[in-house]
């Protein structure tokens, strides 16, 4: 599997030129010499096994001694799929690539923009070599900002686009791409952008739910319910839901859409448990025993002072799609009204692990979620917050992982080759997020680990796959 091996074989330059555009039509190249003024970017002990993070030297003489080392390069187990490819944009210099990068440098969006700029040009540091120009544009977070973005790409002969963020954005820039014969490897997890030479790295539900429900199945969990926001994100999560539960001989016997900016869920919650027919199921049977009143009877009513409700639930899972404290609420209730673990196993996505303490929440110990391999992802963060001084936000990993993608497509020995067959390479690649591959259809398809939560925070209970051999589209 060809998981960017030949990553491994790039060398440090001392000199990277950057060409920063602070507008749509002017730009200001500017070269910076020998090390980066990165603050504290300590080199890992050994070479990490993920090819995206390659450590980074702090001396020259270092940095001259691993250009004189080469590795041999491995050989891909798969060989790229056939798809035709794009026109080629206006030719840059012979063995040069150049890579526009689009995001929200100013307006309400600009401090993630920022930190998704210093991802891409820390991967740029570390994987790069000086024929590869990155070419930063500001989208300004707006669809007009976008589409003079994309303008100036495609008039500083860019051969790929990289973002943008939002999926408003991506819609304004993709028709200026498409006539130029630009891909798009965009920020975005909107599958309405997706397709046609547009490819979006976001995560999108479909493929977190599929690993979620697929684990559960293989648990023996059978009857699912979905609890979630009444948004395009809530409904693609239900469908996908029912879908993967049934492809496993499955069902979701029970969906529930709330608003997303509800102040009170308690009442939905409370329906969404059937609690009041089985807060009355229990009343009526401690009637029925007081009546009897004998030995039997009596210590039955004993045990029932210690329930609220009796009575089977119709599902044996709850999926919740969300994170924070909405997702703290959430479970608060449903426990609150009697749908507790493990009898009902909770399930979440990804965006579970973006909240911090899980733990703390006792409704949520020994629930499962769906998310990404965690050690590239601490170790991108380590060298991150050595260079910046502060951590990463969370979408800083794709900016990373696709200017690395385009480094690694820039060094075969023709020149770059941002073709579709290219980006789509069959075998996939690996990066801070994981192993990925973008699909012709224009989705990043992903392997996701699964986590349990608990008292001391989240422990593994299944590693993600480490190929896509035995993965189905």
């Amino acid at each position: 599997m060809r998981l960017l091996d030949s990553m491994r074989n790039l060398r440090h330059r001392a000199v990277i030129t950057v060409i920063v555009l602070y507008s749509a039509t002017g730009c200001v190249e500017t070269t910076l010499k020998e090390e980066p003024k990165f603050r504290n970017l300590e080199p890992t002990p050994q070479q990490s096994e993920n090819p995206f993070e390659k450590p980074t030297l702090p001396h020259k003489q270092e940095a001259a001694a691993a250009a004189k080392t080469k590795q041999p390069q491995e050989q891909a187990e798969h060989k790229s799929v056939k798809l035709p490819a794009k026109p080629a944009p206006q030719a840059a210099a012979s063995g040069e690539a150049r890579v526009a990068l689009l995001l929200p440098l100013s307006g309400p969006s600009a401090p993630l923009g920022k930190a998704m700029l210093d991802a891409a040009q820390m991967s740029m540091f570390e994987l790069a070599d000086k024929s590869f120009n990155l070419i930063p544009l500001d989208t300004k977070g707006t669809a007009a900002g976008a589409q003079k973005a994309a303008n100036a790409a495609i008039k500083a002969r860019a051969q790929l686009i990289l973002g943008p963020l939002h999926a408003t954005a991506v819609q304004a820039a993709t028709p200026l791409a498409r006539k130029a014969g630009i891909s798009i490897v965009a920020f975005s997890n909107s599958r309405e952008v997706a397709g046609d030479g547009v490819f979006i790295l976001g995560f999108v539900p479909r493929q977190q739910v599929k690993a979620v429900v697929g684990y559960a199945l293989a648990e023996g969990l059978s009857r699912f319910a979905v609890l979630a926001p009444n948004d395009a994100y809530g409904t693609a999560t239900v469908e996908a839901a029912r879908t993967f539960a049934e492809s496993g001989n499955g069902s979701v016997v029970r969906t529930m859409y709330y608003e997303p900016d509800a102040a009170d869920l308690s009442g939905q919650v409370k329906a969404f448990s059937n609690y009041t027919a089985r807060r009355q199921a229990l009343l009526a049977q401690r009637k029925a025993l007081e009546e009897i009143g004998d030995e039997i009877s009596l210590r039955a009513l004993r045990r029932l002072e210690k329930v609220d409700t009796i009575g089977p639930l119709p599902y044996d899972a709850v999926l919740l799609p969300e994170n924070g404290e909405r997702l703290r609420t959430l479970s608060s209730l449903l426990s609150y009204y009697d749908v507790d673990q493990p009898t009902v196993r909770l399930i979440g996505l990804r965006s579970w692990g973006l909240t911090p303490n899980l733990g703390a929440e006792p409704a949520l110990i020994g629930a499962w979620f769906a998310g990404s391999p965690e050690i590239e992802r601490t170790r991108f963060g380590m060298r991150f917050k050595n260079a910046f001084g502060r951590p990463p936000p969370r979408l800083a990993s794709l900016a990373y992982d696709a200017t690395a993608l385009a480094v690694i497509l820039a060094q075969g020995e023709d020149g770059p080759d941002y073709s579709q067959a290219a980006l789509t390479e069959q075998s996939g690649f690996l990066g801070v997020d994981g192993i990925f591959r973008l699909r012709p259809e224009g989705i990043a398809e992903r392997a996701f680990t699964i986590h349990e939560v608990t008292r001391n925070g989240v422990d593994k209970r299944r590693s993600a796959p480490q190929s896509f051999k035995p993965l189905t589209n």
